[in-house]
């Protein structure tokens, strides 16, 4: 389990981890999470066609008797979840995955494709982005599938990626994901980390940094993976020599500030309602934070708890978490920095 602030790299992370599965010769699907009034019923069509699709290489074993039984409980799967057109040769299993009710039929189908794999000396990973946005009766069903996989010796795992408030979702779905997930913390690179991702990519076609132009990025790039590629792709843009000096790194760092302020910030922003956006204004007084909730009530005359429906709709929107209890950030790096330079007032 992936988690992490956005732009920390954790959806190319988990792309690399399905390509190494997929080497490997694994059946594996991947699916993003959706937040809205339609994203339950929509992830499980989701979930339940990219899983059609994946298995159509194994209808050619259909002779076999453990991968006739997948196949068809993959087929009646998708069946109950609103799939149609996609055949894999065989009829539907009128006793596997046809309850409706996703916990169970979820587990028959992790059930039933996993010992497929098991036969084939291979295994079955479901890829989840976005996992804080998961409905809770999904959430649920998906950690009760992953503990029964593992109790039943499959070769079942779920792979998952989300903002920094997913973990303590997981936890409160059932009162054993601790024991089931291996969970790291994607976050900011180190400085040298932070200076190989500049110089390395310029130095093999040729280009070089000055340091004093090396360190301004660094420090303005907050060592955050998704601005050290804008301030370095900005470079190329800018320079028209090399090494590049401190003037080329000053005007990279002022254009895409000016990108990122147009479209990046601006989006998250416009997300959030009036009452929202004063909390958020409350924020970012304290920088990168965290904010302590109750100096942020303080700061807007009034009581935490009055704040309360504020918080859990930022929250719901993904642009707030909180790291420890009594506590607020974002979820977006530099996102206080951008309501400063914008002069934005409650």
């Amino acid at each position: 389990m992936l988690s992490g602030l956005r732009g920390v790299g954790k959806t190319v992370l988990l792309n690399r981890l399905r390509g190494i599965a997929l080497a490997h010769d694994w059946l594996t699907i991947k699916i993003e999470a959706q937040a809205g009034a339609s994203a339950a019923r929509d992830v499980r069509n989701v979930l339940a066609r990219e899983l059609q699709i994946a298995s159509r290489r194994y209808a050619p074993r259909s002779g076999e008797a453990v991968f006739k039984s997948m196949l068809r409980t993959v087929s009646s799967f998708g069946a109950t979840f609103g799939v149609s057109g996609i055949s894999l040769g065989v009829d539907l299993d009128p006793s596997r995955a046809r309850t409706g009710v996703v916990d169970i039929d979820l587990r028959d189908v992790i059930e039933d494709v996993a010992r497929a794999m098991r036969a084939a000396r291979q295994g079955f990973v479901i890829f989840i982005d976005e996992m804080q946005d998961l409905d809770e009766e999904l959430l649920v069903a998906l950690v009760a599938a992953q503990h029964h996989a593992g109790q039943n010796e499959l070769p079942f795992f779920v792979v998952g990626a989300g903002l920094p408030n997913f973990p303590a979702r997981l936890a409160d779905a059932r009162s054993y994901p601790e024991r089931l997930f291996d969970y790291r913390v994607i976050g900011k690179l180190s400085e040298s980390e932070t200076e190989e991702s500049f110089v390395i990519p310029a130095k093999s076609v040729g280009p070089t940094y000055s340091d004093e132009a090396l360190e301004l990025l660094v420090k303005a790039s907050g060592r955050y993976p998704y601005f050290i590629q804008e301030f370095g792709s900005a470079m190329w843009n800018v320079a028209t020599s090399h090494p590049f000096q401190r003037d080329d790194a000053t005007a990279a760092i002022h254009a895409r500030l000016q990108r990122l302020d147009s479209g990046f910030f601006p989006s998250r922003w416009d997300r959030a309602t009036p009452k929202e956006r004063e909390y958020m204004l409350a924020m970012a007084e304290d920088g990168e934070g965290p904010s302590s909730t109750r100096v942020a009530a303080e700061r807007l005359g009034t009581k935490v708890t009055s704040l309360g429906p504020h918080r859990a709709q930022l929250i719901a929107k993904g642009l707030v978490y909180s790291p420890e209890y009594g506590e607020i950030a974002f979820t977006v790096p530099g996102m206080s920095d951008f309501i400063r330079r914008q002069n934005l007032e409650r």
